[in-house]
């Protein structure tokens, strides 16, 4: 089996690169990673994290997964969240959705996709909570625009119930969870208002 010789040669010119503008970066990066961020965003190929935030490895913690989801049984995750926290100590985590999401997508269409169903289920109880509202948009792909937004909504929510964030909140470590989406047409990012940093914050944003 040929082992891929273009992403071998790519990385050899990546890390070349690197060295020729930072003699030190390599050095650095194994010492110790310090990020301020966790990013918890879709495992689209076309959403690389970094990238989109100008961030250089080293600055940005990761966690993704399909349609950026944050469910509380989900062991993968919670441990994610909970270095990031306590170990790290990063003062933001990021819930980034994209508009286009094909798992938001498939959330809502009628037809199986196998075993995906089962964790797109969480995204299907948002789309039926919202339906009234959804229903009232005429235009097919602003309403998966919509839902992919109140995805988000619902992940900052989730996120901010997680015991190890509340307990952060209760000793006092700064913690903000932020809602943001992207644009695939454009690459911008859009900040969706629902920023929280506190467990009074959190209950404010449960009731709307």
């Amino acid at each position: 089996m040929k082992a891929l010789p273009q992403l071998f040669e790519n990385n050899r010119k990546w890390a070349a690169r690197m060295v020729q503008s930072d003699q030190a970066f390599f050095q650095r990066l194994v010492r110790q990673q310090a990020p301020e961020f966790l990013w918890i965003g879709c495992a689209d190929s076309r959403v690389p994290a970094n990238e989109i935030v100008g961030l250089r490895p080293g600055e940005l913690f990761v966690h993704r997964n399909v349609a950026n989801l944050v469910i509380h049984t989900d062991m993968n995750c919670l441990s994610v969240v909970q270095y990031a926290v306590e170990v790290l100590q990063i003062k933001h985590i990021i819930v980034c959705g994209h508009y286009g999401c094909g798992g938001v997508r498939a959330a809502v269409e009628s037809h199986p996709h196998g075993l995906i169903d089962n964790w797109l289920s969480h995204i299907h109880d948002i789309y039926r909570r919202r339906l009234d509202e959804l229903l009232r948009i005429a235009d097919e792909s602003q309403r998966l625009d919509c839902l992919c937004e109140w995805n988000v909504v619902e992940q900052v929510t989730n996120v901010g119930c997680m015991t190890t964030v509340r307990e952060a909140w209760q000793r006092g470590q700064p913690l903000a969870i932020h809602g943001w989406i992207y644009s695939l047409a454009d690459g911008l990012l859009k900040d969706l208002g629902v920023g929280i940093a506190s467990a009074r914050e959190l209950e404010t944003l449960e009731k709307k």
